[in-house]
């Protein structure tokens, strides 16, 4: 069996496609990076390219089928739990699209598979931008403030909270010794949270809070 041009070109295509999506994930230090990328996109191509050359006339996507299931174990990988947050789910993604680009490569359909590398590439270089500017416009923190003991401390305490223009979801207190450990979680702009710390700072019966 000769090498044909055309599965050259899917090749290249491939790992031009693949390059440019994990140059993205390498410039922003993900696990899966430049060669991890390029591998998954080439191996979905190499995958449903023999898929139709093996498969036969009645079964050409035998093969090529399984690239989906397969490709999830890499995408479980690389997802990973942080301080009750998980992260790892973007580069997951890009996995499980590199791939399906690459069985689109490898399958021929070289425009749905170039229009979908742009598309891809805009939302992983402008999306983040957007998501930003959405955190900023609503950012939940949880404060926790120790100070004397009494309900009207509580209560000033809480209005300093709402004089800074954030939103109390709720609070709490429980008495440690001497003193009163205050929780409230909130949500607000940046700037709003860095009022508060400023006005907890100067405030005489705070004796210690985090977030």
């Amino acid at each position: 069996m000769f090498l044909l041009l055309e599965d050259v070109i899917k090749l290249l295509l491939a790992i031009l496609i693949g390059g440019l999506i994990g140059a993205e994930r390498e410039f922003r230090d993900k696990a899966a990076g430049f060669r991890t990328i390029i591998f998954i996109c080439v191996g979905a191509t190499l995958f449903t390219i023999f898929s139709l050359k093996l498969g036969g006339a009645e079964d050409p996507v035998r093969i090529a089928a399984n690239i989906v299931s397969g490709v999830g174990f890499l995408g479980a990988g690389v997802i990973l739990r942080d301080s009750g947050r998980v992260i790892g789910l973007t580069t997951a993604s890009t996995i499980w699209l590199a791939a399906a680009l690459g069985m689109g490569i490898g399958g021929g359909q070289y425009i749905v598979a170039g229009v979908a590398a742009v598309a891809v590439l805009f939302v992983l270089w402008v999306f983040p931008r957007i998501e930003i500017w959405i955190d900023d416009l609503r950012h939940t923190r949880t404060y926790e403030v120790v100070c004397p003991v009494g309900e009207d401390k509580f209560e000033e305490i809480e209005k300093i909270f709402l004089k800074s223009g954030l939103r109390v979801l709720r609070g709490s207190r429980t008495k440690s010794g001497e003193d009163m450990v205050c929780r409230w979680e909130t949500h607000g702009r940046p700037k709003e949270h860095k009022q508060l710390e400023e006005k907890l700072f100067a405030h005489a019966d705070v004796k210690k809070f985090q977030a």
